[in-house]
């Protein structure tokens, strides 16, 4: 009976071959793990959907199979008391399909190298450094005339999941009218409390929980920004339930994990939730409803030294709040003084199909109130 690679992603087209799991003649039970495949979101093992022997393995590591393509044959075991061994010992080695195709373009053997990442994971660098070391010890031979020698570019394949996103950022760009506009918030007060939390009470927050729960607040006072269009049937949806996206930077390209019904959670909540799906995501681990019904998309730039940006609104959500590095700076207050403030950048993207300006304006400036004065977030903890 064949095994086919089916849909494991919201309308995926396609998969890559990470890691063949099983060898030829080997016994599986079922759900047993037969390969890895990483779509543009993640990787998943597929299981076997039956007892049986593996007749035939049709791909490799590296390839790319479409939905419905054969991946390869097992015969299934009749006999109800058959006793089924697992003979392939294969060890699982944390890398990513790039990383891999690294060491196969170069004739290396990914598991004799040594991985320097988290967990052992390798990483290019590990690759580049194996492949290296056995440069050195090779003997060159005596040359007795210089050789011009071919200068050849430097390739580097255009992968599963960069192309699905590239062809998600396509469709956005092409869909909507992308506006974005620039401000400013003082986070003096909120890292003061992030501090005194640290210091007086043990509990470790991320200012970027602070940012989101005040994104949360706001949607709901301007709930335009958390809408979907449809064109085909002339209406705009204001969605009841808030999800946020968190827009994370992986080995593999951008991927964005969502923090479900964001608005009914505490900061500390939401620190911790954040904190769970980047891990799971830079390890590939997220699940299918991790990436899905996504309402709002929040991008914090700040940690990669980013001053201001016009990010892609990830389609089809009707926009994109992005934070950048907090720096201290003078200001001015109200009464002439000047004081040194920790100040940070936003840059605000949306639909103008569906919103203007002014509305955009008027909701950051909800954000803005709600991150300069943290206390007003006191009344929406849960």
């Amino acid at each position: 009976m064949e095994v086919k690679l089916h849909d494991i992603g919201e309308g995926m087209s396609e998969g890559e071959i990470v890691q063949i799991l099983v060898n030829a003649g080997d016994f599986v039970t079922v759900d047993q793990p037969l390969v890895a495949v990483q779509t543009d979101k993640v990787t998943a093992e597929l299981p076997s959907p039956f007892a049986g022997r593996i007749e035939n393995i049709f791909v490799s590591s590296g390839d790319v199979i479409e939905v419905g393509g054969v991946l390869l044959t097992i015969s299934p075991i009749e006999r109800k008391n058959e006793v089924v061994t697992k003979t392939n010992n294969a060890t699982r080695i944390l890398a990513a399909p790039f990383t891999r195709k690294i060491a196969r373009e170069h004739g290396v053997d990914i598991e004799n190298v040594i991985g320097s990442g988290p967990a052992g994971r390798i990483v290019d660098e590990d690759v580049m450094n194996y492949i290296e070391l056995g440069r050195e010890a090779e003997v060159e031979p005596v040359q007795n005339h210089k050789e011009k020698k071919e200068v050849k570019s430097d390739t580097i394949p255009f992968t599963s999941r960069r192309r699905q996103i590239a062809a998600k950022m396509t469709k956005s760009v092409r869909t909507i009218p992308h506006v974005t506009h620039f401000d400013e918030v003082d986070v003096t007060n909120v890292l003061d409390i992030k501090s005194m939390l640290a210091q007086k009470r043990g509990i470790s927050l991320s200012v970027a929980a602070f940012y989101i729960k005040a994104v949360c607040v706001a949607l709901k006072d301007y709930p335009i920004f958390n809408s979907e269009l449809s064109e085909e049937e002339s209406l705009i949806t204001l969605k009841k339930d808030i999800h946020i996206g968190i827009a994370t930077d992986t080995e593999e390209g951008l991927i964005v994990p969502v923090i479900h019904h964001c608005d009914r959670l505490s900061i500390q909540d939401i620190h911790i939730k954040m904190k769970q799906l980047r891990e799971r995501a830079l390890y590939n681990e997220l699940k299918r409803e991790e990436l899905s019904s996504g309402t709002f998309t929040i991008s914090n730039a700040g940690p990669l030294g980013s001053t201001g940006a016009t990010p892609i609104i990830n389609y089809p959500e009707a926009a994109l709040l992005a934070f950048h590095k907090t720096i201290k700076r003078p200001v001015v207050t109200d009464e002439d003084e000047i004081v040194i403030r920790s100040m940070m950048n936003l840059s605000m993207t949306f639909d103008h199909r569906i919103t203007d300006g002014g509305t955009s304006m008027r909701f950051t400036n909800r954000i803005i109130e709600l991150i300069e004065q943290p206390s007003l977030l006191l009344t929406e903890l849960v």
